[in-house]
């Protein structure tokens, strides 16, 4: 046998046995086919300023409070909620039935569980007095990153679609014809969305100065 015959036959052996490898993982990546959402993780917010907000929450980074989310969203304690804390550049604050800023569910306040994850435009993370450990059920939408909240707030999700709906919020503290939610549930109980009234025309929102602690206050 020459040695161009032997290499030749080497290398279609040689390629037999890739193929026989790699095949079977080719056609398992196939049969998973595309990720399927994790329904039970994605809040859904339906607000008055006319749309459906859906927000992939991460309960792997903060199970303690994507837990609490749930469990309030399923006891309908966010359902015409408004927004009481809306600084323009900044974030939209909601989650205090009281409207006030100083209210918050019966249920014990929450432990911090800080995450890495960063505070970009759409991050939704809990409110907090000056201490760390008294996250209640009051959360905010950032509108634009705010990387000095980092490590200091618990980002428990991000908004996935319609943020538009979160920009028309009107702004104030609080604001004078504020947004509200006007019903909030979990994806996996497929709650059909309320019929959506035109939101109402805005003025231009005035400069304000932005403050960060505390996030609870109103």
């Amino acid at each position: 046998m020459s040695l161009r015959s032997f290499f030749s036959k080497l290398s279609l052996l040689l390629s037999a046995i890739f193929a026989f490898v790699v095949s079977p993982a080719f056609a398992q990546t196939a049969a998973l086919g595309p990720a399927v959402p994790d329904l039970e993780n994605i809040l859904v917010l339906d607000l008055s300023t006319g749309g459906r907000v859906t927000i992939q929450m991460f309960p792997i980074d903060a199970p303690a409070h994507v837990e609490r989310i749930k469990t309030l969203t399923r006891q309908g304690f966010y359902n015409n909620v408004i927004f009481h804390r809306v600084i323009d550049g900044f974030m939209a604050q909601t989650g205090d039935p009281k409207g006030t800023g100083q209210g918050g569910s019966e249920l014990p306040d929450l432990k911090a569980e800080f995450n890495r994850i960063p505070h970009l435009r759409g991050t939704v993370s809990m409110a907090r007095t000056n201490e760390p450990d008294t996250a209640n059920s009051q959360f905010f939408i950032c509108f634009q990153p705010r990387f000095n909240l980092d490590n200091k707030y618990t980002v428990f999700g991000r908004v996935t679609s319609g943020m538009q709906f979160v920009d028309a919020i009107e702004r104030g503290e609080p604001p004078l014809n504020p947004a509200k939610v006007l019903q909030a549930s979990i994806a996996a109980d497929n709650v059909p969305p309320p019929a959506f009234a035109p939101p109402p025309e805005q003025a231009p929102a005035a400069e304000a100065t932005i403050t960060v602690d505390p996030l609870s206050a109103g």
